[in-house]
């Protein structure tokens, strides 16, 4: 984002239209925000608050639906939303008339207007998708264009030595794509077969035998005689458009084919429409007053053959200095497969020049070119930089707002390649696509949302984009309303079509000032991490992870990130006192390894050896894993140069600095001997996650029972065992407990400290969050100041109360407190009540049924009166029912109850989400993850009136509702099922 975007905002908001307040989005400054102030924490900012992925039909909108919808969003909680044309679920194409309020017409453009202008007045930023659906198309390009998406097929024709082959140049193996009518000769080659060089998939080539047969070529007519020796191959190369449309369309009139991502050509389609077609003077107006990103979906080109562009010839001989067709055989595509093959290690060369090149042309000419006119118009550009194999690490150094996804990406260390390029360039946001589940329309589950986010926090992410909020209807859309991926295939789709229409919107408030909060966390101060780890193909969305560092150093404690090539040449790579970017991830070392991608080879550019090299004479610890002493170039080498890149290499691993190891378990003790410790550390190996944030008030540990991917089996177990976090700051510190689900900050009363080490318990279920923070005292308004806190107790916890140290217990007894001043006291508890289990619930559900129209909902109420809890699905009034239930019990407490005693409902299993109330006042939100509420506060002596209030999603109901789409998904299991405990407990201050 321009340094003075937020002051153009606050200008144009305020006199953009009459009657209209402004109430813009915090951006630079609000981001730079600390602990220090009262409320960061406790309520975050709206531009840290979560966003919805808004799916529209394309333009069959209304203005004033499209402002409620806003207001939803608002009154929700969340910061904005994106707008995005999908419609996967609409099969009749004669419902959206593209001709009269397609992608960009006048109808969407107002729509596009009206949402700007209401989330001005709400306070909301809103994203807009570069074109509909994806990958990036405009109206009006056609295959044929030279803006449009390229691709190179080929042809073949074997030949038997000295046979002679006279015709017809071989056509490509594939027909061109629908649309596509013109395509051009790019070469004719004839080539030698080497069966030695053959793999299971891929014809083998004698590399010195390549021929250019082009300029033989007459009137597309060939005649060629083989050698006598060996059989040949002839190959001819086309260049021709792919013809591909975005995702689910047509989307507009005239329809729109996806640009060229590698040319100026193509870029140039997609401003020059946004400049002719869409950006009226309002528009404008309105994106710098209320606009935040333009996005751009993972780049997901589809081609029978080789992605292509009319300048790789040229940019690959000015990246590499020789020609590119002699080698265009061992790049070749078919379907995704290669076809043709040198001896594996040119080949393996080959393939890393030509797919650095076109990672080039996609950074310099796409991603950099979109992002400066993105600035120019005050917006920012968010992309997911992913699906060609380039260097995604770089892109995302580029990139304003890089983006992942929870459904694409296979595991943590997916996020991490991109954490490394947004954190090294210094950007502050990294954003996910979150909570698409295939086949789960209708089914998802906020505690599954939150289990999936918790682990991608801890790899860097910081921004929630949530997957996603549908448009209310289209004609012949059935109940709950129009849902962009459902149905899907005749069963149900993608992801969630969050909103009113969900029984869980009454609660989602709680869900969105949670994600805010920990956003807030995650986007202070700057990024630390222990090690970048150094990797030559910068891909993700792969799965490929960090020798030692994914399956035994993050278990342990450890953070990494993945550096490329090209992020070694940014500003912030420089070394301080050992550390390499020192004013932002910090990182205490920098592992480098064989290339993941080409066989785990010991591959190294000599640029890039040089750049170690520098690194490691300015101090930083280099670990190099594998015979890095004969190590290869990753391309194909100039003269002289492996001799040249061994040199520099002899010259890093003779550095005291260096260590080389060739056995991945001896990492860790490679590390040990450069004296790089964790930033957090825990003797034993756990499912715990963290992420650090440093600011100048206080160092921030993000700690999530989470792992390493959802598919990874067995299940994630509670852990409770010590953690040790490091703080980065000087001067009298004291650790604090940042409750995302409450916002309150309080000082923690129990553990250790050992200079700059704080040692403390941690007990988290799975998936659940406890983030820390190491301050100064008096942080977060805390009134404890420099009392002492206890070291140990047999007690079950320690706490800071107002009249000091306390110790609190479900057990009478006599109990021990060790205190920091080394004095150790006695505490005497000498009763607790016993906790009760309630026999009896009324239930009052409010089930939800199809109403007159596709977006209205009859609400039928049923009481139905339990001895035991169960799950609706097995009650027999309520088997199919989806809705909000009120359960309600009576709780008699004794007399002798007093303001010294604390209690916790303890709600055992509930689906979805719920709310407590006792005596008529609701409780702090319930952690979604471990369901236990705090209402000491709010019982008395007598009986006391106990309200769970339970909701859950609309599958039981769709299932007979909708059975064409939604009758063979499993009635599933939701409502308050318990078993519920109130377990009271004693508090007593320390001593007394």
């Amino acid at each position: 984002m321009p340094e003075n975007a937020l002051s153009r905002r606050t200008v144009l908001a305020i006199g953009l239209t009459a009657g209209v307040v402004a109430a813009v989005g915090a951006g630079p400054t609000a981001l730079a925000s600390t602990p220090a102030a009262a409320d960061w924490f406790t309520d975050p900012t709206t531009a840290r608050r979560p966003k919805f992925r808004w799916w529209w039909p394309d333009g069959l909108v209304d203005p004033d639906e499209i402002a409620r919808e806003i207001d939803s969003i608002a009154d929700a909680g969340f910061g904005g939303a994106e707008i995005a044309a999908v419609h996967h679920s609409v099969k009749d194409k004669s419902v959206l008339d593209t001709a009269h309020h397609g992608w960009g017409s006048r109808p969407w453009r107002d729509g596009v207007e009206a949402a700007l202008r209401r989330a001005v007045r709400r306070g909301l930023t809103l994203d807009l998708t570069l074109g509909p659906s994806w990958p990036v198309a405009v109206p009006g390009v056609t295959p044929d264009d030279t803006a449009a998406a390229q691709e190179l097929a080929h042809g073949r024709a074997q030949l038997a030595a000295g046979a002679t082959f006279e015709g017809p140049v071989p056509p490509p193996v594939h027909a061109p794509a629908s649309g596509v009518t013109r395509q051009r000769l790019l070469a004719v080659q004839a080539a030698r077969t080497e069966p030695a060089n053959s793999t299971r998939k891929e014809t083998g080539l004698d590399p010195a035998s390549v021929r250019d047969l082009t300029a033989t070529v007459t009137d597309g007519t060939l005649t060629w005689t083989a050698p006598e020796e060996g059989d040949w191959v002839l190959i001819s190369y086309w260049q021709r458009g792919s013809g591909q449309q975005p995702e689910s369309g047509p989307h507009s009139e005239p329809a729109a084919h996806v640009v060229d991502h590698l040319s100026t050509r193509g870029t140039a389609a997609v401003t020059g429409f946004w400049e002719r077609q869409v950006l009226t003077p309002s528009l404008r107006a309105l994106l710098r007053a209320a606009g935040g990103a333009f996005f751009e979906d993972s780049v997901e080109l589809e081609t029978d053959g080789l992605t292509w562009t009319p300048a790789l010839p040229e940019a690959f001989e000015q990246h590499t200095g020789r020609p590119l067709l002699p080698f265009l055989p061992a790049v070749i595509l078919d379907n995704g497969n290669q076809v043709f093959a040198f001896d594996a290690q040119l080949t393996r060369q080959i393939r890393h020049d030509f797919w650095e090149t076109v990672s080039g042309l996609f950074n310099r000419h796409h991603v950099r070119a979109l992002r400066d006119w993105a600035h120019g118009l005050g917006m920012s550009l968010r992309a997911q930089p992913y699906g060609l194999q380039t260097d995604a690490i770089a892109s995302a150094a580029v990139l304003d707002i890089p983006e992942g996804e929870s459904l694409g990406f296979k595991n943590l260390d997916d996020y991490r390649c991109l954490a490394g390029g947004c954190d090294m360039a210094g950007h502050m946001v990294l954003s996910c696509e979150a909570g698409a589940y295939n086949g789960s329309a209708y089914s998802t589950t906020w505690d599954r949302f939150l289990r999936t986010m918790g682990g991608a926090y801890a790899a860097g992410v910081n921004q929630t984009v949530v997957h996603g909020f549908s448009y209310a209807t289209v004609p012949g859309a059935g109940w709950p309303g129009f849902a962009a991926f459902s149905p899907y295939n005749g069963g149900p789709g993608y992801g969630e079509s969050w909103g009113p229409r969900q029984p869980t919107w009454r609660h989602v408030n709680d869900i969105a000032d949670y994600l805010g909060r920990v956003h807030t966390v995650l986007q202070s101060g700057t990024a630390r991490a222990d090690v970048a780890v150094f990797r030559q193909t910068g891909y993700t969305a792969t799965g490929i992870g960090a020798s030692w560092f994914t399956a035994t150093g993050v278990p342990l404690g450890w953070t990494h990130q993945f550096l490329s090539g090209p992020l070694l040449d940014l500003p912030n790579a420089t070394v301080s006192r050992g550390r390499l970017a020192p004013d932002g991830p910090a990182y205490k070392a920098l592992f480098v390894e064989g290339d993941f991608f080409h066989g785990s080879t010991p591959t190294l550019a000599l640029k890039d050896a040089r750049r170690v090299l520098r690194l490691a004479e300015a101090g930083l610890p280099v670990v190099l894993f594998g015979a890095f002493d004969q190590a290869l170039t990753p391309g194909v080498p100039d003269e002289d140069e492996t001799d040249r890149l061994r040199e520099v290499l002899g010259r890093l691993l003779a550095l005291p600095t260096v260590v080389r190891v060739t056995d991945k378990a001896a990492v860790g003790d490679a590390l040990a001997r450069l004296a790089v410790t964790a930033d957090v550390r825990h003797a034993t190996a756990s499912t715990l996650l963290n992420a650090h944030r440093a600011t100048r008030d206080a160092d921030l540990y993000y700690l999530c029972n989470g792992k390493h991917a959802e598919t990874v089996k067995p299940a994630v177990a509670a852990i409770d065992h010590d953690v040790t976090l490091r703080r980065s700051r000087g001067g009298t510190t004291v650790p604090y407990l940042l409750d995302p689900w409450t916002g309150e900050a309080v000082r923690i009363a129990r553990y250790t400290q050992d200079g700059d080490d704080f040692t403390l318990r941690v007990t988290l279920q799975p998936g659940q969050v406890r983030i820390v923070a190491l301050g100064r005292p008096g942080l977060f308004a805390d009134r404890n100041g420099n009392r002492p806190h206890a070291v140990a107790t047999d007690a079950a916890e320690a706490l800071f109360t107002d009249r000091g140290l306390a110790i609190r217990t479900a057990a009478p007894g006599t109990y021990t407190t060790r205190l920091s001043t080394g004095r150790t006291v006695t505490t005497v508890v000498p009763s607790v009540p016993a906790p009760v289990t309630p026999g009896r619930w009324v239930l009052e559900v409010e089930d939800w049924y199809p109403g007159s129209g596709p977006t209205r909902t009859e609400h039928v109420r049923r009481t139905v009166t339990l001895d035991a809890l169960l799950p609706w699905s097995r009650i027999p009034d309520l088997a199919d029912s989806a809705g909000i239930g009120r359960y309600r019990t009576t709780v008699e407490l004794p007399a002798d109850w007093t303001s010294s005693y604390d209690a916790r409902l303890e709600l055992g299993q509930v689906s979805d989400t719920a709310r407590v109330t006792v005596n008529s006042t609701r409780a702090a939100p319930v952690d979604r993850l471990n369901p236990v509420a705090e209402i000491g506060a709010l019982l008395r002596p007598g009986p006391n009136v106990i309200e769970v209030e339970v909701a859950t999603p609309l599958v039981n109901r769709l299932r007979v509702a909708q059975p064409a789409v939604f009758g063979a998904v499993a009635r599933q299991d939701h409502g308050l099922m318990g078993p519920v405990r109130l377990v009271p407990y004693a508090r007593r201050v320390v001593g007394s």
